[in-house]
């Protein structure tokens, strides 16, 4: 098990959700957080309550989208504190309606650009320092949808399933140099994403059948887990493994199944 005390630890996406909450259970373990997000006032209050605690963190603003304050926010880190230990690539946005509906702007191509290209950007500007060192954890923060495409989230799925894919092929490339590479796969959780992926009434009905009751605490737990005990990858709850091995080993099943599902309620004016 690794000791995470006095890991150097950046969390973009900080400002709320899995990555607030992990940036606190990261402070209670030791470890100096670097705190990332657009939101400077929800940062900077999340950097005191963590100082207040007896923990060590700082806020850096930044927009991942945008390359430049990816590069000028891992160069702060590394001024500050000379290394970085562990990357939770945790910042993501959501979209659900049928796809006819989705926007070419926000939905697909923003999304599309905060959900893969930004964090492989991150990544990208981390890398070099973790080969470096031959040393660093890298987590990528995905989703089901990144396991199984389903109707009604076909751009966040499609984002989801290139950062699995990217997650794979890093670590195929990275672990042999010291580096290693975690992807999360999480069903729904209570957080404030829910609450910007638009409103559908079917998807609604969809994920009260599937309601994990899954706190954005508990996912941030199992982030910890990861930290502690590196994996290649973590689905929770633990039943949705069984879901998607079941896409795996029948795609004809869930293809038939999501085809009447579709055919029931994609309803054209």
């Amino acid at each position: 098990m690794q000791n995470l005390k006095n890991k150097v630890v950046l969390i973009t996406g900080a400002s709320s959700g899995f990555g607030e909450d992990a940036a606190l259970l990261f402070a209670k373990e030791g470890c100096k957080v670097v705190l990332a997000a657009r939101r400077v006032d929800r940062l900077q209050a999340l950097a005191e309550k963590i100082q207040n605690g007896g923990g060590e963190a700082i806020a850096i603003p930044v927009d991942i989208t945008n390359p430049a304050d990816a590069v000028d926010m891992v160069k702060s880190a590394l001024d500050i504190y000379g290394q970085i230990d562990i990357l939770f690539n945790n910042a993501g946005i959501g979209r659900v309606d049928w796809f006819e509906n989705h926007s070419l702007d926000r939905d697909i191509a923003m999304l599309v650009q905060v959900n893969l290209t930004a964090l492989m950007q991150v990544t990208r500007t981390v890398l070099p320092h973790m080969l470096k060192r031959r040393e660093g954890h890298i987590i990528n923060m995905s989703s089901v949808a990144g396991l199984i495409a389903s109707p009604l989230i076909t751009s966040y799925a499609a984002s989801k399933h290139g950062a699995r894919a990217f997650t794979d092929a890093l670590r195929r490339e990275v672990t042999p140099l010291g580096i290693k590479v975690s992807g999360i796969y999480p069903g729904p959780a209570a957080t404030e994403f829910g609450q910007h992926i638009g409103k559908n009434k079917t998807f609604g009905s969809v994920r009260k059948t599937f309601n994990t009751r899954m706190t954005s605490a508990y996912v941030a737990r199992r982030v910890l887990d990861v930290a502690k005990r590196p994996r290649r990858s973590l689905i929770i709850p633990w039943w949705f493994r069984v879901v998607t091995g079941f896409d795996t080993l029948f795609p004809f099943a869930v293809d038939w199944i999501l085809f009447a599902f579709s055919k029931k309620n994609h309803k054209l004016d």
